[in-house]
């Protein structure tokens, strides 16, 4: 049984917001990720609302789900390595699975107001 099988995942609905889970991994997961940049935007993943899903079981084991700003982005088999990479090396955490997901597509929208701010968005 693989750390997917585990884990129920709530619906991807839009960008994922920190403190939706009780679990005191969330904060080093979330922490782990926004250190990921997205390599032709100056803006890390995590701000640029590329992350939809954070699931943490009580065992260590978490999924991360997460989109692209394109399909046809040129790191898209990249990415997920990198995040998997990012959020392995956090204490208490076990096992990462990394999938992407296209439902709901990104959009701007999905950025944060600091990725706004950084990118002059407003």
């Amino acid at each position: 049984m693989t750390v997917v099988d585990k884990i129920e995942r709530p619906k991807a609905t839009g960008p994922y917001v920190e403190g939706t889970s009780s679990n005191p991994l969330e904060a080093p997961v979330v922490e782990a990720i926004r250190g990921i940049f997205d390599p032709e935007i100056p803006v890390n993943i995590y701000d640029l609302g590329l992350i939809y899903v954070i699931d943490i079981a009580d065992d260590g084991d978490v999924f991360v789900g997460m989109t692209l700003t394109a399909p046809g982005c040129p790191v898209a088999g990249e990415i997920p390595i990198w995040v998997r990479d990012a959020v392995l090396p956090v204490i208490g955490v076990k096992n990462v699975s990394v999938e992407i997901l296209w439902d709901p597509p990104w959009t701007p929208d999905n950025m944060s107001e600091a990725a706004k701010l950084d990118l002059g968005m407003f």
